[in-house]
């Protein structure tokens, strides 16, 4: 029996282990998907927790329930890989074997580069990230009314500019909230039409951004707000200072620390070299994909690094590695197609901006990229099982002011 083993189970390992059990095997495979938490997040759809869109059962199922008869899940912190011997160990000192190998290990926050990012800021990345950020935001809005929320968000990409957008919903007039980016201009890469609804839904909100902005660090004040942000201006070199009652730091990917010990070829940034069939070009055997990998496609163009990316390179993934132990097939490079661009700018509106130059924003933005998302989900029932949640909610929360109405109605008034 063949052994696959997948570390990772964001985007590319989730989805790379689903689609290897649909492949018409002669014998099936042993296949075992590692990661260090039970649950899979859907990142894209990480911000909704914190407006209460969703719910975490939603957007972060526990691998269990997603993964069919004939994949295991085996939760552990990969600590090191014998390439030459075929071996995990995983830091809960359990041993792996393998015939073939995925690396899907995906991507960390650099915090290191500036001083008191690692200690104080609010990384937003994984279900524990989000969970820690809305217990904060909860402890913020106990506090008296009158007093305002300031929040620094250190990073003007597609996070930033989301993270900015529903916050600034949630605290509402609470909210006092800056968007600090040192480049000349927020979501660079993205399409002029993304921009542009972008700074639009900023401004609405009255989210102060601040571009050719570089943060310089952190400290605790110990005092309230309990942060002391230092930034610089480039342009002038003004120096600034603002006390804040927190900073969400969005900036950068850096591959997981996993990666970096392995004995590998990588590129200047530590993602794994691979060859447009997403092999490892000294071990076949061993597969990378997503965050953690340097993908180029079978035109020679680096592919991104995003969630749209890696569940693409998954269906070659799986492919490649069905064709490699079968012999049945050949191997095929990856040819990256990409989709389009969605940004969520609030709590009931999104930008959705397809090829051909359709471009979508406000309400019918928000329900494009939610059923764009909803068909994203990683099995059927989960699809399923959100769908119905989406569509029933609306009356449930009907149902629930009608019962609030009644009770106030129905209050018996003490006679004067």
């Amino acid at each position: 029996m063949r052994r696959i083993c997948i570390l990772g189970g964001g985007f590319g390992g989730l989805y790379t282990a689903l689609e290897l059990i649909r492949r018409p095997w002669p014998e099936p495979p042993q296949i075992t998907l590692v990661d260090r938490q039970e649950r899979f997040v859907f990142a894209p759809l990480l911000y909704e927790l914190l407006t209460g869109e969703m719910e975490e059962w939603e957007v972060a199922p526990r691998f269990q329930d997603l993964l069919p008869e004939g994949v295991a899940f085996r939760r552990g912190a990969v600590q090191s890989v014998d390439l030459q011997e075929h071996r995990v160990f995983l830091a809960e000192g359990q041993t792996l074997e393998y015939d073939a190998l995925v690396l899907a290990l995906g991507g960390e926050t650099p915090l290191q580069g500036v001083p008191g990012a690692a200690e104080f800021a609010f990384p937003f990345r994984t279900l524990a990230d989000a969970q820690r950020l809305r217990a904060h935001l909860q402890a913020l809005e106990a506090r008296d009314p009158a007093q305002a929320i300031y929040l620094a968000i250190v990073g003007a990409g597609a996070s930033g500019v989301e993270l900015a957008c529903k916050l600034a919903d949630r605290l509402g007039s609470r909210g006092q909230i800056r968007l600090i980016e040192v480049g000349s201009q927020i979501l660079p890469g993205f399409a002029p039409s993304s921009r542009k609804a972008a700074q639009a839904a900023l401004a609405q909100r009255r989210v102060q951004v601040e571009l050719q902005t570089k943060v310089l660090g952190i400290e605790a004040t110990g005092g309230a707000p309990p942060f002391r942000l230092q930034r610089q201006r480039l342009a002038t070199q003004e120096m600034a200072v603002d006390l804040v009652d927190a900073v969400l730091w969005t900036v950068g990917t850096q591959p997981a620390a996993a990666i970096a010990n392995l004995d590998l070829p990588k590129n200047e940034r530590g993602r794994l070299q691979v060859l447009p069939t997403l092999q490892t070009p000294t071990f076949p055997e061993v597969f990378a994909l997503g965050d953690g990998a340097a993908v180029v496609d079978a035109t020679g163009q680096p592919v991104p690094a995003t969630a749209q990316a890696a569940f693409q390179e998954a269906g070659y993934c799986a492919w490649n590695l069905w064709a490699l132990l079968t012999q049945e097939r050949p191997l095929l490079p990856f040819r990256y197609f990409s989709l389009g661009e969605m940004l969520s700018l609030g709590a009931d509106t999104a930008v959705v901006s397809a090829l051909g130059g359709l471009t979508l924003t406000g309400p019918l933005g928000y329900l494009a990229r939610r059923v764009a998302y909803l068909f994203r989900l990683p099995t059927l029932e989960h699809q399923l099982r959100v769908g119905w949640s989406w569509m029933t909610r609306p009356l449930w929360q009907a149902l629930g002011s009608l019962e609030l109405t009644g009770a106030l109605v129905g209050r018996p008034h003490r006679l004067h």
